[in-house]
């Protein structure tokens, strides 16, 4: 195999006429007309056709038509043009083909659990979709699933993407450095992986959720300008565009100021998206938090459509509308959107029993007003309620024409007026196609509160304790001026995704102390958690910045697919399960043991919880120990009866199971006289049980509650 030689299957052009190939790839598709036998081959860099004439070469056709989809093979031939009329211009080799001379299949392949192909091998003809393909089915066989162009285009074009960020890094001085996998667990905002350690029994390692603390260490360490492609972890509730591990962009920098971060960050993010072929507009506005929420009710607002709110409050502070009147005297807030032009789409039944009834108090709202404008006035079941001056206000606040439908929620709230409004101006610009494709609306959203409130009086942080507060001169046990603090952070988004965020850092550790005082850390607990870092910040720590962006969310935001896991290798599905390798999965009762994990569990059902492996679980059914010579052995041969019956399990059958028709009968020793085995006088007997009690083989319980 001279790989030297080789070319890429996609890279073959008209200007390769005449020339003697060798190739290598994946059979992609086949089409056998008798005589001829046309097959596309697929690498890594696209597919062309190879065709096989019977004519020419006997053997060579003959072995060709033991070809099938996903066979691996090396093909030698001569490139030709195609015939007119017979150009595929879906293929980017389409004008060409190869004239199969040599053939060597490399690899077989097994019935395939799904179709693979993308391309047709006739112009204007189509293929199954595997996009239709169960995603679970797809993650089982991730390694069939990548073989897609498709697929394989987005791995590349999020290499190039990284690459790109990589590079301009680098031309402003920025320094690749790893940090820990293994540290130590921190509050961050989510919950940690925790990885038991064996040499230090009881004691647990964390995965990290992002490198903050090392990454401002390096700052303090001099490294001044640092950057990191980081693999995060993260154990939070599922959502479907969530992974619990994931990749950052992690970047932090001495001596800059946000000027600096806004700078640098729309060079990467333009240039990262131009890679995709998109075209972001610089320079990205700056939207306070207070603003976003008071405008779309959400700290990640898009902006790519209008129906921003319109605060109409005072317009009915003396209303006969006895709704309106109870809120306005509890201090509430009356906010509403203006849907343009769509009083056709939003009938009556629609807003009243849809919208009023059912999508908002799933939102978390009690209720909605509506109305609309016809003929130059208000038109709703409310209407008569408002004075004529209520009504001429509302038609001004709210720029009413004919044809438009104004939607208003009223809640003493303001939290809950502003998000329940939100969602509804999302839910109805996404069920109007009211937001325009291929249009972009990259943002800052900065100025946000430093703290948020608890439910207990206390607070906690709005994004990390490290973030830098606008101001230094706050009392910790004061709540109220907590709450009034400003942080200087500051997060990018774009169409209504928080793609990365980030902030100025405290690098004062009486400041520091400041903050974990107000969030209620005594002096010991802070030491506790984080004196290591409280220790660096003594040493002459710069004043510094960063940000982290997340790359899965990025990269399929560009590329325009729905969800991170088309532009992941390996991800989870949306239970953060592996149905590749079937992870998470209990682990053996050693190896628990190993690591000291095993003397915390106290009850029967912990230990259930906790042991049972396959192999395990057929060990106690059928009372039969395995010892550490055999457990590989029988590990191996239960995973694949396991797979055995999964194949079974996946092919499709419309008749009922079938069952065997021979006569049960009970198999006992021969004999009629009983006798007491020697192994049970001399302890042996129970020598070999998984597990005993007293005298006793302990077994698993065939019924279980």
């Amino acid at each position: 195999m001279n790989v030297s030689e080789r070319t890429g299957c996609g890279t073959i052009g008209p200007g390769d006429t005449g020339r003697t190939l060798e190739l290598f790839g994946w059979v992609d598709a086949r089409r056998d007309h008798g005589d001829l036998l046309f097959i596309h081959l697929r690498d890594w860099s696209g597919i062309i056709q190879v065709v096989f004439q019977e004519a020419a070469l006997k053997a060579l056709f003959a072995g060709a038509e033991t070809l099938r989809e996903e066979f691996c093979i090396r093909v030698t031939g001569e490139v030709v043009r195609r015939l007119a009329g017979t150009e595929n211009p879906g293929l980017l080799t389409g004008e060409v083909e190869v004239t199969a001379t040599a053939l060597e299949v490399l690899s077989r392949a097994d019935q395939l659990p799904f179709p693979i192909s993308e391309k047709a091998m006739i112009a204007g003809a189509t293929v199954s979709a595997p996009a239709n393909v169960a995603e679970d089915l797809r993650l089982q066989y991730r390694y069939l699933d990548l073989r897609r162009p498709s697929m394989q285009e987005n791995l590349k074009k999020r290499h190039r993407m990284i690459k790109k960020a990589r590079d301009i890094l680098d031309e402003h001085g920025f320094v690749e450095v790893e940090t820990p996998g293994l540290t130590r667990s921190t509050p961050e905002g989510a919950r940690d992986y925790i990885v038991p350690s064996r040499i230090h029994e009881g004691a647990f390692y964390a995965l990290p959720q992002s490198p903050q603390l090392f990454k401002q260490l390096l700052m303090v360490a001099g490294t001044e300008r640092y950057y990191q492609v980081a693999r995060c972890f993260r154990d939070e509730d599922l959502r479907p565009n969530r992974q619990p591990e994931f990749t950052q962009l992690d970047i932090e920098a001495a001596f800059v100021d946000e000027d600096f971060i806004y700078f640098l960050m729309e060079e990467i993010v333009c240039r990262m998206f131009a890679e995709a072929g998109v075209a972001l507009p610089r320079p990205f506005p700056k939207i306070a938090y207070a603003d976003a929420i008071a405008r779309t009710g959400t700290d990640r607002p898009d902006l790519r459509f209008g129906m921003h709110f319109v605060h109409a409050t005072d317009i009915f502070s003396d209303t006969a509308y006895t709704i309106f009147r109870q809120i306005v005297r509890r201090d509430g807030h009356i906010i509403g959107i203006n849907v343009k032009g769509q009083s056709e789409a939003l009938s009556k039944n629609i807003l009243q029993n849809e919208y009023a009834k059912q999508i908002v108090p799933g939102f978390g709202g009690k209720g909605m007003t509506w109305m609309r404008m016809t003929d130059g006035k208000l038109d709703s079941n409310i209407v008569q309620f408002f004075s004529q001056a209520e009504q001429a206000a509302v038609i001004d606040r709210f720029g009413c024409e004919d044809g438009d439908v104004l939607m208003i929620i009223a809640d003493p709230s303001y939290d809950v007026t502003t998000r329940v409004l939100g969602q509804l101006r999302l839910h109805v610009a996404n069920r109007l196609e009211l937001i325009p494709e291929d249009t972009w609306a990259p943002m800052w959203i900065t100025d946000f509160p430093l703290f948020d409130p608890l439910e207990d009086g206390g607070v906690t942080s709005t994004h990390h304790p490290f973030t830098a507060p606008d101001r230094i001169d706050f009392d910790p046990s004061d709540t109220a001026d907590l709450l009034n603090l400003k942080s200087r952070a500051y997060d990018i988004v774009i169409n209504g995704e928080e793609l990365g965020g980030g902030s100025i850092r405290i690098n004062d550790a009486r400041v520091q102390e400041k903050i974990f005082a107000a969030l209620g850390l005594s002096r010991n607990e802070a030491a506790e958690k984080f004196g290591f870092f409280l220790r660096a910040l003594a040493y002459g720590a710069p004043p510094h910045g960063g940000i982290a962006l997340g790359i899965d969310r990025m990269v399929a935001m560009a590329l325009g697919v729905s969800s991170i896991r088309d532009v992941m290798a390996f991800p989870k599905n949306r239970s953060a399960y592996c149905p590749l390798t079937r992870a998470p999965a209990v682990v053996s009762r050693e190896q628990l043991d190993e690591l000291g994990l095993f003397k915390a569990v106290q009850t029967e059902k912990d230990l259930k919880a906790y042991e049972q492996s396959m192999a395990d679980t057929l060990s106690r059914v059928s009372r039969i120990g395995i010892n550490d010579g055999e457990r590989q052995t029988v590990e191996n041969a239960v995973s694949r009866a396991e797979e055995i019956a999964e194949a079974v399990l996946s092919i499709p059958c419309e008749n009922p199971p079938a069952f065997s028709p021979i006569r049960l009968e009970n198999r006992t020793r021969p004999g009629k006289t009983p006798s007491v085995h020697p192994a049970s006088t001399d302890g042996k007997l129970l020598s070999n049980a998984p597990e005993t009690s007293g005298d006793f083989i302990k077994v698993a319980g065939i019924i279980e509650h």
